[in-house]
């Protein structure tokens, strides 16, 4: 663009020159302007008039051409802002994530002095259809954890327990997988039942709770927890509420549909009660 406009401004020079070329050449042969400057007037004042007006126009395009390099640059400047902006825009994210991890790993074990945990973060699901686990980012070498520990959420709400655990790798199978069970106390007082994955209710993100005695009474809102039995999970663990109560095709003791606290496969980080400090 610049090269072009400087050929521009070449070529309207030299057709001033020659015009005062002329107008000299005119006068001192004539010792007037004469017939030659005037007919060298009328034939380039259409030409000057042309040359002004595109002199104006290719000024005005030139001063454009270094508004553009000026605008370039500033873009330029603005886009390395935007991009540092959001640079430090993540970077505190993430430290707001760590901090409030911190904050809630602190309270559980506020909450729950008695229990020994470890946090984690859930790092993949099981693709399969005849399953509910997932797998997260620690394992024997960077934490306390061993196959059958209960995996809990930070409000202590049961989510699962580890079945297998590799250097930094462990699976845990989550309270819908089929071979799940728990001993549960479910409503007020001591009734007690046994709280297990069953494959149809997996599909709909539900649990079974089953072995329900015929005597007791068990309602929809019902709260269900661990009962602490077997010593497999800690008692008092949050598992979910009953949504409907049912009879066994064969006639034979009830069951219900329980449904989990939260949403199984949303769970993005979990907590590993790795042991019980059971006070003297």
């Amino acid at each position: 663009m610049k090269a072009l406009i400087n050929k521009k401004s070449v070529i309207i020079a030299a057709a001033a020159v020659l015009i005062a070329v002329i107008t000299i050449v005119s006068v001192n042969v004539f010792s007037s302007a004469g017939p030659v400057t005037g007919l060298a007037n009328a034939v380039s004042r259409p030409i000057r008039t042309l040359s002004s007006t595109v002199t104006g126009i290719f000024e005005r395009i030139y001063a454009s051409t270094y508004r553009y390099d000026d605008l370039l640059v500033d873009y330029e400047r603005l886009a390395r802002e935007n991009a540092n902006l959001q640079r430090d825009e993540r970077e505190s994210a993430i430290l707001a994530a760590e901090n409030a991890m911190l904050r809630t790993q602190l309270g559980f074990r506020e909450r729950h002095p008695d229990y020994d945990s470890d946090y984690a973060m859930v790092d993949g699901w099981s693709v399969s259809n005849w399953s509910s686990s997932f797998t997260i980012n620690i394992g024997h070498a960077n934490s306390r954890i061993v196959s059958g520990n209960a995996v809990i959420t930070e409000y202590g709400v049961l989510i699962g327990k580890v079945t297998e655990v590799a250097a930094t790798r462990a699976t845990v199978v989550t309270v819908l997988d089929t071979t799940f069970s728990a001993g549960a106390f479910v409503g007020e007082g001591d009734n007690t039942a046994t709280v297990k994955g069953d494959f149809n209710l997996m599909r709909a993100g539900l649990i079974m709770l089953d072995h329900i005695d015929d005597d007791q009474i068990v309602l929809p809102g019902d709260l269900v927890v661990t009962s602490g039995a077997g010593d497999v999970f800690p008692s008092g663990l949050i598992v979910g509420d009953v949504i409907e109560v049912h009879r066994h095709s064969t006639g034979v003791g009830r069951y219900a549909t329980v449904r989990p606290m939260r949403v199984i496969d949303a769970i993005s980080e979990v907590f590993i009660i790795t042991g019980l400090e059971h006070a003297e």
